[in-house]
């Protein structure tokens, strides 16, 4: 049987334009609305916090599912069959900042039931990044946080913990954000937001360390490992508790590029592998404070 992945979003507007079949009454909330910036244009994006891709137009079975202020996607992969897990899937709010490959490949892990998940919003500081053209490509609804003064546009810390309750977020995920998570949000949701860094903590983490300067560090201090670690986050940057690590070889001769390849390669595995664990409730907590993965229900080995 196919799976259909729908995702629903209330949206308030101070003038609701009317898009094809769609009709939008504001619903008592601060958020703002636009459509898709390639039918508007470039500017489109300056003046408003959140975004949608527009859909295509909805079938008389889509709008069954409609309520006024209410937009749905709706989408069928014949591909993929339905699994009865016994698990209620989970909701992903996924932060990004850059290209979004690791966000990539956590979407499709979700769409081929590898994850039990769904991706039901991006975040990002720069939403005219590449990861947010795939989650507007995809009809995955992208917020921007932080507020931009310049722009005039954004979310403020209460107003993005307001915005991930209202999409029901499950879990939130890291996906190369840049800037720090507010302490709103990390308390708002305990032990249930990871984050993936290129290189094997405590060691090369911290403020200023990301992407390319994360591996010329490694290959500077002589370091002959160096590989991906999954960690719950904090209120400090790469600080959290340690989930899961994959180790590579530093070679003699590597490049930056050479071992950022090496590491990104391993982070497309491991990292589904823990969301699919988070989503399932295979983590346990040891007595002194570190988390454990339960290889399967059926496996009772712990890494």
């Amino acid at each position: 049987m196919a799976e259909a992945h729908v995702q629903v979003a209330k949206v308030a507007v101070s003038s609701p334009p009317s898009l094809g079949a769609f009709k939008l009454q504001p619903p008592p909330t601060s958020l703002s609305f636009i459509t898709n910036r390639r039918s508007l244009g470039s500017q489109a994006i300056l003046s408003s916090s959140l975004r949608y891709g527009v859909s295509r137009p909805l079938r008389r079975a889509d709008k069954l599912l409609c309520s006024e202020g209410v937009r749905v996607y709706a989408s069928v992969d014949e591909n993929v069959e339905n699994k009865d897990t016994g698990f209620q899937r989970k909701k992903l709010a996924v932060f990004v900042s850059g290209g979004g490959s690791n966000f990539r490949a956590l979407h499709e892990a979700c769409l081929q039931n590898r994850i039990f998940g769904d991706c039901v919003l991006v975040v990002s500081d720069k939403p005219d990044c590449k990861a947010c053209d795939y989650a507007e490509g995809n009809n995955i609804p992208v917020a921007q946080y932080p507020y931009n003064k310049a722009l005039n546009s954004g979310l403020s810390p209460v107003e993005l913990v307001r915005t991930l309750r209202q999409f029901e977020v499950d879990i939130v995920i890291l996906a190369g954000y840049l800037k720090l998570v507010p302490a709103e949000v990390i308390q708002s949701f305990p032990r249930a937001i990871l984050n993936i860094h290129p290189a094997l903590l405590p060691a090369f983490g911290g403020k200023g360390f990301y992407g390319r300067k994360v591996h010329e560090a490694v290959i500077k201090s002589g370091a002959r490992y160096s590989g991906p670690t999954v960690h719950f986050v904090d209120e400090k940057y790469d600080h959290g508790s340690i989930v899961a690590q994959r180790v590579v070889p530093v070679l003699a001769y590597d490049t930056p590029e050479d071992l950022a390849a090496r590491v990104l390669k391993e982070e497309h595995t491991i990292y589904p592998e823990v969301v699919a664990a988070v989503c399932e409730d295979r983590i346990f907590w040891r007595e002194d404070g570190v988390p454990l993965i339960r290889r399967s229900w059926d496996e009772a080995e712990y890494f």
